[in-house]
């Protein structure tokens, strides 16, 4: 029996925004570690409530797994500059790092 699968969204969807408890709750890191990360500029909040919240884009969720990947084999100061890059080079239209085809 096959059912018919719409293949785009007709809606506008707004992007999710997460509380940094959540942010906590889904990827394991502390709430301290959190704040420090956004402190130091390897993840940046999205936007405040206006109860001061800080919510976090989905895109977090990525930097965060490479922030625990490489934080073994590089300092947080070259991580910050990893991803630094990779941002630029995302908003001139190039593809991040993990997007690219292996060779």
């Amino acid at each position: 029996m096959n059912s018919p699968v719409v293949a785009t969204c007709p809606f506008t969807l707004p992007p999710k925004l997460y509380r940094i408890g959540e942010v906590v709750r889904y990827s394991g890191f502390s709430r301290q570690t959190i704040h420090n990360y956004t402190t130091m500029g390897l993840i940046r909040e999205e936007e405040r409530t206006d109860g001061g919240h800080r919510m976090y884009g989905e895109e977090v969720f990525r930097q965060l797994a490479v922030i625990k990947t490489l934080k073994d084999s590089k300092t947080l100061n070259e991580i910050r500059e990893l991803l630094e890059r990779e941002i630029a080079a995302t908003a001139a239209g190039r593809p991040r790092t993990g997007d690219r085809e292996s060779r």
